[in-house]
């Protein structure tokens, strides 16, 4: 059984070694390793772990007498973050950055579960708080039995320390900061790193093989879960929450103000049949929208009570034009596809048919399954 290392890196790279250590000190073996971080992290890696072949990661290796051609791990294993254009992402700061970031932890944790020869350790103990959120939920969707997940415990003093990796063999004093940054001297002797075993629940058993042929968002895993004989959409204009499902999520004032448009003009139509279907009677193009402005906005103003003059603009979605309506649009099937995944957004989503300029939009979920509370 091949052991993979898969962990989330920041600013301090230590996190690494410490694991590394804290593993062998359990007698786990570890053959490869893979982190998931950001440019500066990148940098931070390269600069203090390889540094050629001569970082604190190579350090650990000869001092403890492993043989580095045992354990696959360089440039090529450091695995950066990137946004929409390809671009290196430097620190996970927004949602948006957040999202990339789940994506790389959902896209490796299955490469390296898909192999049954292989054992993943899931490190979260690095990063921010959402880098090791990220990768839990990871290890959650695809995480088999001979797969662990792990923390490492280091002594407050040592933690992150800039000159502390792992606890050397013999024991050297090093300059420690206490609380108000004075610095005072410590032997490593008293550094202590605890593995900690970090129980989790898979689904993985209950995805049939189409979701396990490529790596899919958690709505999309997460609703193939859900058995029941009719999915229904719920929209909460009262509580601004869209439900489908099990699943809930939040949806700003003016971009539930688009969606319970849409919504509306579905529970309204008046065509007289079984099953929407292929129907699209109740789809509108983009002027028919901007013919309905009076609505749309009445429909803000009570979503958002007194304070929506406070947040109100002209190029917001009491005055919509062509661009804001697209990017309108956008946000709210982005919020959607977050929680429910693709292959629902393809119903309860704001859908486009036809080309330009012929384009209409609505959504294609059958009426007599959308309910509306208000």
């Amino acid at each position: 059984m091949k052991n993979i290392l898969l962990a989330v890196c920041g600013l301090s790279p230590q996190v690494i070694t410490e694991t590394l250590y804290a593993l062998h000190q359990n007698y786990q073996r570890v053959d490869s390793i893979h982190i998931i971080t950001t440019r500066d992290g990148k940098e931070k890696i390269f600069a203090q772990l390889l540094a050629g072949r001569s970082g604190h990661y190579y350090r650990y290796l000869q001092e403890y007498g492993i043989d580095s051609d045992s354990i696959d791990f360089g440039p090529d294993n450091i695995h950066v973050v990137k946004d929409e254009h390809g671009n290196e992402i430097p620190d996970i700061k927004t949602e948006e950055d957040n999202e990339k970031l789940l994506k790389k932890c959902l896209e490796l944790a299955f490469k390296f579960t898909a192999d049954p020869g292989t054992s993943v350790f899931f490190s979260v103990a690095g990063g921010r708080k959402t880098m090791s959120a990220c990768l839990m939920v990871a290890a959650q969707m695809y995480g088999r039995p001979q797969d662990r997940v792990y923390h490492v415990l280091v002594s407050p003093e040592f933690e992150s320390n800039r000159n502390f990796f792992y606890p050397p063999k013999k024991s050297k004093t090093i300059e420690l900061y206490d609380n108000h940054g004075q610095p005072y001297y410590k032997d490593t002797r008293y550094a202590e790193i605890n593995l900690v075993h970090i129980p989790f629940v898979s689904i993985r058993e209950r995805l049939s093989r189409d979701y396990l042929r490529e790596p899919k968002d958690p709505g999309t895993l997460l609703l193939s879960l859900v058995k029941e004989g009719e999915a229904r959409l719920s929209v909460n204009l009262i509580d601004l929450k869209v439900s489908y499902k099990h699943l809930e999520v939040d949806l700003m004032p003016a971009r539930m103000a688009l969606y319970a448009y849409f919504v509306l003009k579905k529970k309204n139509c008046q065509k007289k049949v079984a099953s929407c279907g292929t129907c699209t009677e109740c789809f509108t193009d983009v002027q028919g929208v901007f013919a309905e402005q009076e609505r749309i906005t009445e429909i803000y103003q009570k979503l958002a009570g007194r304070y929506h003059t406070c947040f109100t603009s002209d190029s917001g979605i009491t005055n919509l034009t062509k661009s804001n309506f697209n990017s309108y649009r956008s946000k709210v099937n982005a919020d959607l596809k977050k929680v429910f995944g693709v292959y629902a957004l393809k119903k309860i989503g704001i859908t486009s048919i036809g080309t330009r300029p012929d384009t209409r939009y609505g959504i294609t979920l059958d009426k007599n399954k959308v309910e509306l509370v208000f």
